[in-house]
């Protein structure tokens, strides 16, 4: 049996859809413990080098007597339970605007004699 958390145990919610360029601001807030649940859940589930990477960067950094700071849970707007998408409807849209035909023989100019 695994060290590993379960998913739903984790510090950060929807861990497995954070952007890999937000996570080292993502994991500021957190605890030498906490880091350490995030590193063995990478390590047993996705064991993606430079997220271990990052992972393992701060659990140095906290073991060398950096502090954790910020919120241990950001906001994380690209994995809320919101409806994403464009909120546009037929009612909202613009006016349908078909873009110029390029190419026309009949529009091409003639070689002068």
């Amino acid at each position: 049996m695994s060290d590993a958390p379960n998913r739903d145990e984790l510090p950060l919610p929807d861990y497995d859809h954070i952007p890999q360029g937000t996570l080292p601001t993502r994991i500021t807030g957190l605890t030498e413990d906490q880091v350490g649940q995030l590193l063995a859940y990478e390590r047993e589930h996705g064991n993606r080098l430079p997220v271990v990477q990052v992972l393992e960067q701060r659990m140095e950094a906290l073991r060398n007597g950096a502090e954790p700071s910020g919120a241990a849970v950001p906001d994380m707007p690209e994995v809320s339970g919101g409806r994403g998408g464009s909120q546009v409807s037929p009612e909202t849209s613009g006016p349908n605007v078909v873009p110029p035909f390029h190419g026309n023989p009949a529009h091409q100019s003639q070689p002068e004699k």
